[in-house]
């Protein structure tokens, strides 16, 4: 038998049907992983769906979901000024204080019940699984049974990973769960961390089959067009990909199109919005070709700690650009063959245009990225280092 049968999962968000984020989908998925094993797995949650309000818009209460045994519990009321004042002067790296420190993360999203939850049956597991690192719930959670609390942090290199209370955080959990070597470099780096507590596990992919003659059939396209699957926001660097978008167009002359999926706004330049396809939400199979069809895929954010996404689009045999920027996405790309970073525009011009004439390079870096992601990141390759790490002593 496991030495760790019964693990209780933490997140901040579980959604039905579906997650919400790189971070949740990542907890979700090792969790079901470790209950298909035949483990004991609760997954502990809260009521909130949003990312942006943190409203309690689910009713308490536990559910089966799937392998799971999912337990809602109330987010709390909290501070939001506060928080915001505190946010901005930490994200422009401005002056303050230890008390400010303490102040943002008790009111970033909390769950007294969920907690006392914690405190009251915490001798049932033998594991308390949680993250990612960045939330007041993740922070206080973990000082209540600190010696069974594996991490799994989805650390970047951003300011809130530089302040002072993160060093409660991650100096007193048993141990961590990364997701590639960068992170746990950077986790080294900055907490002092011992190599005997990490672990690099990632998480599985299941490899797919797509036709790229597909989507473009469907959607009528005459163009080549690049892509970009995720969150439309700064952070992800979206507004960077349509300026140089934009750009390439008007030098090159080149009819290029971007396809987008996912949830948020588009900030593009109003002459590159007529070269726009956006899909918003759509499904695995839909997105799948989507990637398929694509001459590039782009992913230009900066803050990652694995690229599903970026992953999922070598299982679809297609090359990658992505943010130098990125420590991850740039190792990720250095160890698959599968993709060119840029620093600026004119790198991206170089790369972009390199990728769009040479065919066999392209179709050669597709081919190594679905190999790569088949030999690291099959599901039996992860659960291999997800059991190991889960029942280390």
């Amino acid at each position: 038998m496991p030495k760790a049968q019964r693990i209780a999962f933490v997140c901040p968000r579980f959604a039905e049907g579906g997650t919400v984020g790189g971070a949740e989908t990542l907890l979700k998925n090792l969790a079901d992983r470790a209950a298909a094993a035949g483990r004991q797995v609760d997954f502990l949650t809260t009521c909130a769906q949003s990312h942006f309000t943190w409203e309690n818009t689910l009713p308490p209460g536990r559910r089966r979901i799937g392998n799971l045994e999912v337990h809602y519990f109330p987010v709390d009321s909290r501070d939001a000024s506060s928080f915001l004042r505190v946010q901005q002067a930490i994200c422009q790296r401005g002056n303050f204080t230890p008390p400010d420190e303490e102040l943002w993360i008790r009111n970033s999203v909390n769950s007294t019940p969920l907690c006392e939850h914690l405190r009251q049956h915490g001798d049932d597991y033998d594991r308390i699984v949680m993250g990612p690192y960045l939330f007041g719930l993740v922070y206080f959670a973990a000082q209540i049974h600190p010696n069974k609390t594996l991490l799994v942090p989805c650390l970047h290199d951003e300011p809130f990973a530089w302040l002072s209370i993160m060093h409660n955080l991650f100096g007193g959990v048993d141990g961590f769960l990364f997701n590639t070597e960068p992170e746990q470099d950077l986790a080294r780096r900055l907490f002092q961390v011992p190599a005997e507590k990490c672990a690099v596990v990632g998480m599985g992919l299941e490899p797919f089959e797509a036709d790229p003659r597909a989507f473009v059939a469907r959607h009528k396209l005459n163009s080549p067009y690049v892509m970009y699957a995720g969150r439309r926001e700064p952070l992800k660097g979206t507004p960077l990909l349509c300026d140089y978008v934009d750009a390439f167009r008007q030098r090159t002359g080149r009819d290029v199109k971007i396809v987008f999926t996912g949830s948020g706004q588009i900030d593009a330049p109003p002459d590159l919005q007529p070269h726009i396809l956006d899909l918003g939400f759509v499904s695995e199979q839909e997105k799948r070709e989507a990637m398929a069809g694509a001459a590039v895929f782009i992913h230009p954010s900066v803050n990652e700690s694995l690229g599903i996404v970026l992953l999922e689009s070598w299982l679809a045999k297609t090359p990658a650009l992505v943010h130098t920027r990125s420590e991850v996405l740039r190792w990720q790309c250095a160890q698959s063959n599968a993709g060119l970073w840029f620093a600026n525009y004119p790198e991206f011009e170089e790369e972009l245009r390199l990728l769009l004439e040479e065919a066999p390079l392209r179709n050669a870096m597709g081919a190594a990225g679905r190999e790569y992601v088949q030999r690291i990141y099959s599901w039996p390759s992860v659960e291999k280092r997800l059991f190991e790490a889960l029942d280390k002593t």
